[in-house]
């Protein structure tokens, strides 16, 4: 399976500040497998202000205060059944940062974490529900500890 990621940044902040496109593409690629996905898939991955991110957040959830990642899956259209598109992550660093602070995380292992968990979003997986989420969050776990992060749900 091959993962092709557009990055996107929509921020003041400087470039370096991020994870670089090939970690970015790792941590895709492994959540997209632990997912259960085997075909190729492209996804945009776009880095944004708070601003935006709050924006985005109240239009399209109605949720008024800026969040850490939104999830845009791809709608195929009706009789199209093999495009490789995923779908949309938006991310807001700024919250990540304060998230990292409040959570005594890295910003790495939380941007890693983020990456898996929208990535799991887009393949369709929830945790609205607590049935859900018991199905999500092992997958993330996993994910995480493939990659060498310890699971974010433990309680330290």
């Amino acid at each position: 399976m091959q993962v092709d990621i557009d990055l996107q940044f929509a921020t003041k902040e400087p470039i370096e500040n991020f994870p670089t496109l090939e970690k970015i593409t790792l941590w895709a690629t492994t959540a997209l497998e632990i997912g259960g996905r085997k075909a190729d898939s492209e996804i945009t991955v776009r880095m944004v202000d708070s601003d935006e991110i709050h924006e985005l957040n109240n239009h399209y959830r109605h949720v008024d205060r800026p969040t850490n990642i939104l999830s845009f899956p791809f709608e195929l259209p009706e009789g199209v059944d093999d495009l490789p598109l995923l779908g949309d992550l938006v991310i807001c660093k700024e919250v990540l940062e304060r998230e990292c602070k409040e959570q005594n995380k890295t910003l790495e292992e939380h941007f890693c974490h983020l990456i898996i968990h929208g990535c799991l979003h887009l393949l369709g997986y929830d945790h609205i529900e607590d049935v859900d989420a018991q199905e999500m969050e092992p997958l993330e776990i996993k994910a995480l500890a493939k990659l060498g992060f310890k699971n974010p749900y433990e309680e330290e």
